[in-house]
């Protein structure tokens, strides 16, 4: 078993493509004897962007705190604090962070996806 605050994982800044104001943590992986999912928790400074994107896995998310919005093949949807999304494989996808605070979210992948 594991029993953690998320922020005892140290953070680690999310670089690719344009993305920007991102930083991710693993807190369930493979490390932890995980292998059929791992669960990410992702923070997004004010103005953080994660650009358009798709991949060949699903992922699910839960929005603990902050606003933003998400958009997932051209639909666009404002996100808050116990909004729940699911983002299905090869949808093209993308996130803003439109709030004063950081937008903070749990992010659900299967073992085919990158842990970060």
């Amino acid at each position: 078993m594991k029993c953690i605050t998320f922020d005892e994982v140290p953070a680690r800044e999310l670089t690719a493509a344009t993305m920007r104001g991102v930083t991710g943590r693993v807190v369930i992986g493979k490390a932890d004897g995980a292998d059929n999912f791992c669960m990410r928790v992702i923070e997004m400074a004010k103005g953080g962007v994660i650009p358009a994107h798709s991949h060949p896995w699903e992922h699910q998310q839960f929005v603990h705190s902050g606003r933003g919005w998400v958009e997932c093949d051209g639909v666009r949807k404002d996100i808050g604090p116990g909004s729940v999304v699911y983002i299905p494989p090869n949808a093209v996808h993308q996130m803003q962070n439109t709030g004063d605070e950081p937008l903070v979210f749990v992010c659900l992948v299967p073992p085919a996806a990158p842990e970060l």
